[in-house]
């Protein structure tokens, strides 16, 4: 089976992406073929799997300045032009579109040459390009079940976020490893992917108040943000890392996450239920990641904290009540665990060679 893979943008799309690659590596000798863009993280992300990788250059839409989508449109126009002759040369069984800007020309070129297609939307909210593709691809799978209206009702299933299969199989790793102390509660603070330079602020102040706790933090501050925390003391409870590739396996040591509430974010803990404390990024599309975190903290799964009010003042009294509260930790977890769908990468592996082996005996 051939088959061709394209998502960009951030962590979100990507992750998901990567999972349903290795999903499909477990059956058999397929080959694959990732198209992304030529400037975001997913150029250097996805060459160092060992992917076979082709870059386009692709934009999203401008909202703030309409006049300036003239020119998004030619590079659309010519990003539908240069993946349909790669598709054409690769000649894909199926192509799948995990979401961002990239996945748009990709997938509609796709279904021009009359080739089957899927597309996977992580959030409670489409974004833009999946909304726009749902039209055409031959079917739609969904991680949240509040995203079901948003697409066309005869060829929308519930998958899940192939994420969540991926943090099951992979093995713990001790707070030890990371050179911290078994004994004591884990906290992880992590940003989204790619980190923020407003939370960076706003966390860099609140740091030294960790000092004397009963309990250790790991802040993971995005590789663009590691520079802006050397100027501050960090207390020996506390260690900063710009990235770290097997943070879900860490995530299985740890007592609560302190996070965004991105798509992946929430297969994850909902698949090993991890409580959360979420900050939904106000800077998204439609606000999803609010939208995203209400479908947790409406089953008691995690404790939402606004951005705006995110401070020292807020937060550490928030970890200090939830980090030691083992029956609100223990309701958290088993409403997360009921949550969870711990077979998404399978599920939509199923789709796709349903799909494929439909257009066979066509």
């Amino acid at each position: 089976m051939k088959v061709v893979i394209t998502a960009g943008g951030t962590g979100g799309h990507i992750f998901p992406a990567l999972a349903v690659i290795e999903k499909i590596k477990e059956h058999g000798d397929n080959q694959i073929l990732y198209i992304g863009s030529k400037d975001r993280m997913e150029k250097d992300l996805i060459p160092k799997e060992g992917i076979p990788y082709k870059g386009i250059e692709m934009k999203g839409l401008d909202r703030k300045h309409l006049l300036k989508n003239f020119k998004v449109l030619k590079i659309y126009y010519n990003a539908y032009k240069e993946a349909k002759e790669e598709l054409l040369r690769f000649k894909p069984d199926i192509v799948i579109g995990f979401g961002g800007y990239i996945s748009a020309p990709v997938i509609y070129a796709a279904y021009k040459l009359n080739i089957k297609t899927i597309i996977h939307e992580q959030n409670s909210i489409p974004g833009v390009s999946n909304k726009f593709l749902s039209r055409y691809a031959s079917k739609v799978l969904i991680s949240l079940e509040e995203s079901r209206s948003y697409f066309p009702s005869n060829k929308t299933i519930y998958t899940g976020n192939p994420r969540s299969e991926q943090i099951i199989k992979i093995k713990k790793e001790t707070k030890a490893s990371l050179g911290f102390k078994n004994d004591l509660p884990l906290v992880i603070i992590v940003m989204g992917s790619l980190g923020s330079l407003t939370m960076t602020k706003k966390i860099k102040e609140l740091i030294p108040s960790f000092k004397n706790k009963k309990y250790q933090v790991l802040l993971i501050t995005g590789n663009n943000y590691y520079q802006d925390y050397q100027d501050i003391k960090i207390p020996s409870n506390v260690k900063l890392k710009p990235f770290l590739n097997n943070l879900l396996a860490y995530m299985k040591d740890a007592t609560l996450m302190v996070t965004r509430s991105g798509a992946s974010t929430i297969a994850e803990i909902t698949s090993i239920g991890l409580p959360a404390i979420m900050v939904p990024s106000p800077y998204v599309t439609n606000d999803h990641q609010t939208k995203n975190a209400m479908t947790l903290e409406n089953i008691g799964g995690c404790v939402i904290l606004k951005e705006e009010d995110f401070s020292k003042e807020t937060l550490i009294p928030l970890i200090d009540k939830l980090v030691f509260d083992n029956d609100k930790l223990k309701k958290m977890k088993d409403a997360l665990l009921k949550r969870g769908v711990n077979d998404s990468a399978t599920r939509i592996y199923n789709e796709i060679i349903k799909l494929v082996r439909d257009d066979d005996n066509a």
